[in-house]
């Protein structure tokens, strides 16, 4: 179990990347969401070990890792948002590698490691080409390979769908609910449908804040009777802001849809419909936006 005691962290420049955040993350898959800019990236970082925190305490199974990183080290994978390697380099050969910088030093157990990964992430055929060739969910399954070596018990992956087509995301996303079925995988994104597909409990994070956190369908369930929708004009778009709580719009067949946040029926032609994650997500986004003009007026 990974778990954040109000940790916090500012930035030399005095930006305040994360503010206060608390969270008990157990085994299985956990669905960090966020706007670009909320501070993910900052929090993954900050869990890996490879910045400090200004404030605040992290705990993996007991263990301290802002005392002992090196600690959690042996036991963490990790796949950010950008990862380089050598792309001359084949996969094997740069399996073999990082399975080396990772402490195994046997060849043999070496071999076994780099040829039972290349076969998880369905590899095994190009395991000889270079990584240069290699198409966006082909880096990204060799990212998590990577990050598979010496079986951590805690994983993170930081906007791991990012730029892949349809067909690829689904792959990898079923190599990610495998994988986190026996150890913690804290999966970091933007794309609500990654959550609302692997993840049995989550949390959205905004200008470094926690806003939200509990179970995916209890969070909908909560929702349920405050969506309302209606397709309107596309030049109608400002009149409505300023009228109802727009969370979202979107077009379907060239008309734009809009979707409100109401306790009551507003009339005026909406509809009630069963609200999702996204429309769960994007009504977090528009109560944070108020509470900061608030302050911001104040």
């Amino acid at each position: 179990m990974l778990e954040l005691n109000q940790v916090s962290h500012v930035y030399s420049n005095g930006v305040r990347a994360l503010d206060d955040v608390t969270l008990t993350i157990p085994k299985g898959m956990f669905g960090l969401l966020g706007p670009n800019g909320a501070g993910k990236s900052t929090l993954m970082r900050t869990v890996a070990t490879l910045q400090t925190p200004s404030e605040g305490q992290i705990t993996f199974d007991g263990i301290d890792i802002v005392a002992e990183p090196e600690t959690l080290r042996k036991r963490l994978g990790y796949l950010p948002q950008d990862f380089g390697v050598y792309p001359r380099v084949s996969a094997y050969d740069m399996l073999d590698h990082m399975a080396v910088l990772k402490g195994i030093s046997s060849r043999a157990a070496r071999k076994e490691t780099v040829e039972t990964l290349l076969d998880q992430v369905n590899l095994w055929d190009v395991r000889k080409k270079a990584i240069a060739g290699f198409s966006g969910g082909m880096r990204q399954r060799f990212g998590i390979a990577q990050a598979l070596i010496g079986n951590p018990d805690l994983i993170i992956v930081d906007e791991p769908t990012a730029g892949l087509d349809p067909e690829e995301r689904n792959r990898f996303l079923n190599l990610l609910a495998e994988i986190g079925e026996n150890v913690v995988v804290i999966l970091s994104t933007h794309i609500v449908e990654d959550v609302a597909d692997l993840c049995p409990r989550m949390a959205v994070l905004v200008n470094g804040s926690i806003q939200l956190e509990g179970a995916p369908r209890h969070l909908i369930d909560k929702a349920r009777g405050t969506i309302w929708a209606k397709t309107i004009e596309r030049g109608e778009i400002d009149a409505y802001r300023k009228m109802y709580e727009v969370i979202s719009t979107r077009l379907f067949a060239g008309e734009t849809i809009i979707h409100i946040l109401s306790d009551t029926d507003p009339g005026d032609g909406f509809a009630l419909v069963d609200g999702g994650l996204e429309d769960v997500y994007f009504s977090t986004l528009a109560a944070s936006r108020r509470v900061e003009a608030g302050a911001v007026a104040a």
